[in-house]
């Protein structure tokens, strides 16, 4: 992960990075249950189910067992981000009545995290044209009429990930000399593949292999051994690779986890990626 090497401070690292960085998926929908509430609701202000608020709370719950252990208590803290959407605030409301006003130093809302643009569909069969036509086209690519793709929400998220390490850089995000700071992003499936594919400088063509969290999921990354953000630390090849993330991408996680293995080589991004173009121009690339 690039840390703050592409914000500000002539591209150092904050001096005191969160110790994690928690993405949720807003908790099950109206929309995730019948599609056609589109058709009479606005996307922004489609709500939570009475399942997909317990699921939040759930949520919550867990996230707050992790950050805020017996060993640790009083010391963590939590700031939490969150897509303007009704079903992200409802979420957001479930998952912070797990914690204490005392743990949680901040909530703001954030535009560039919120849902993939659409556009505004009261037909619901013409959408599922669309996405037929964007499997053909390339999802990562294809651009909704009238809408986005997911270029342009990664367009958006970049510019948000540039303003949050400025505000941890800045000490706009204050807490105690002695806390450790965790950051909750609160969002929608397509937005949390992307902000991961930003944070991880992964491809297109990865980025349309990853599955969307479910409901109410949470993908936690966490600082690893030498500065840098995992998700290995938290999360098992397995579900990983459930995920989408190809073998080289794991070890990739394991690597800015833990301490470097003789039979883990730093190089493996690289490498793979230019055999990944010497298949598609036919090139000869020689290896060193």
């Amino acid at each position: 992960m690039e840390n703050a090497s592409s914000g500000t401070n002539n591209g150092k690292k904050p001096s005191r990075l969160p110790k994690r960085i928690i993405l949720v998926r807003h908790g099950e929908s109206e929309g995730n249950v019948d599609k056609n509430i589109y058709a009479i609701t606005p996307d922004h202000k489609v709500q939570l189910t009475e399942k997909g608020k317990e699921q939040s709370k759930k949520a919550g719950e867990m996230i707050r067992g992790l950050v805020c252990d017996s060993r640790n208590s009083g010391k963590e803290k939590v700031y939490f981000y969150v897509s303007p959407f009704l079903r992200t605030r409802e979420t957001l409301k479930e998952i912070g009545a797990a914690f204490s006003s005392s743990e949680i130093i901040g909530v703001r809302e954030e535009s560039r995290v919120r849902e993939m643009d659409y556009a505004k569909f009261h037909n619901t069969e013409k959408m599922d044209e669309y996405k037929k036509e964007r499997e053909r086209y390339g999802k990562f690519f294809y651009r909704f009429p009238g809408g986005e793709s997911a270029a342009d929400v990664y367009d958006r998220v970049s510019g948000f990930i540039e303003s949050l390490w400025r505000d941890i850089d800045m000490d706009m995000i204050s807490y105690g000399a002695n806390d450790d700071i965790n950051l909750i992003i609160i969002s929608h499936g397509l937005t949390i593949r992307v902000l991961l594919m930003r944070l991880f400088r992964w491809t297109a063509e990865q980025v349309d292999n990853l599955t969307s969290p479910k409901n109410a999921e949470v993908r936690i990354m966490e600082l690893g051994h030498e500065g840098e953000y995992s998700l290995a630390l938290h999360h098992d090849d397995q579900t990983l690779e459930k995920w989408g993330l190809s073998p080289e991408m794991i070890a990739n996680q394991k690597l800015r986890a833990y301490p470097p293995k003789v039979d883990l080589d730093k190089r493996v991004f690289s490498s793979n990626y230019f055999d990944h173009l010497a298949n598609i121009f036919n090139l000869d690339v020689k290896k060193k």
